[in-house]
């Protein structure tokens, strides 16, 4: 029975490639698929903390008070401006070494940024800010949210000249931007999350102190949950070129399982327990069917 190509697979018109580049192309397609399978729109959710009244809390200024909705409803409510409104997204894409590894799959880096592309044509068609952060030992691109035309062709230009580099301690990194990210928003991690749990668990609560909402996708490669080698061989350290160990596959396979399982599961109880969002995002799996399974979840729960 003949299968039909996903939209992240199909042929790419040479056409519409000269017009919009191959990642802007991509996301296009992704997301109209994306959409058909959806019933209401996917991130409407995202935006109901930056309503036009929200209740009076802790650090709140007291001149913001609306006195009036007071006067109405003995409570306590703090004005939000119409540009506060709309929601901001900061996309955070791991470019470090390690994400350059492709087995049978494209990359997960290949991966994290059509998935990061697929999300910022997805906002910005909702007319929502979208900016883009790349990381590998340090920030190397920080562009900030916009909703101008063009700004989508803008991001996406700046994922397709991004390329892997060094190794890096993927807390230090969110750490820094808790720092330098002022507006409140939505923060779109996309890296397989290789540190230790207790580092990034404390950037990651950095960032929900900061009032941010965080969505973790945890981008995994097939042979990394499944570690499927049988023959000796030589693994290199994708973030230290020079370090290289020759190991026998079948005498490790179960310890590695057992840690590497142990691991993506503490991530993402320690992810959910702080209120923030996580779903594993593997390189087996189309980047539609990602968004979409993330999406109706997001959905089915009230957004």
């Amino acid at each position: 029975m003949p299968t039909h190509p996903t939209p992240a697979e199909s042929p790419l018109d040479p056409t519409a490639l000269a017009r919009f580049g191959r990642l802007e192309l991509i996301a296009r397609l992704v997301v109209e698929g994306v959409m058909s399978g959806l019933h209401r729109s996917p991130f409407k959710g995202f935006s109901v903390e930056f309503a036009e009244h929200r209740q009076y809390g802790p650090g709140d200024e007291i001149r913001h008070i609306d006195w009036r909705a007071f006067g109405k409803t003995d409570r306590y409510f703090v004005k939000e401006y119409e540009e506060e409104t709309n929601l901001k997204a900061y996309l955070v894409v791991d470019s470090s070494g390690s994400m350059g590894y492709a087995g049978r799959t494209h990359s997960k880096f290949e991966h994290a940024r059509r998935l990061a592309a697929s999300l910022a044509y997805l906002m910005i068609s909702q007319r929502d800010a979208v900016g883009l952060i790349t990381f590998d030992d340090d920030v190397r691109a920080m562009i900030p949210p916009r909703t101008a035309a063009g700004h989508f062709s803008v991001l996406c230009k700046a994922l397709e000249d991004t390329k892997t580099g060094g190794e890096t301690p993927l807390s230090k990194i969110l750490h820094a931007l808790a720092e330098r990210i002022r507006r409140r928003g939505l923060v779109v991690i996309l890296s397989d999350g290789f540190d230790q749990v207790d580092a990034l668990t404390a950037s990651l609560r950095h960032l929900r102190h900061r009032r941010h909402e965080v969505l973790f996708l945890h981008t995994i490669a097939p042979e990394e949950e499944e570690f499927p080698f049988r023959r000796a061989a030589r693994f290199r350290n994708l973030e230290r070129l020079d370090h290289q160990l020759r190991i026998d596959p079948l005498a490790l396979r179960a310890a590695y399982l057992e840690r590497f399982e142990t691991f993506c599961r503490t991530v993402k109880e320690q992810v959910q327990a702080m209120g923030a969002d996580y779903h594993r995002a593997s390189t087996a799996e189309p980047i539609e069917t990602t968004l979409l399974n993330y999406l109706s979840t997001r959905a089915g729960r009230g957004g």
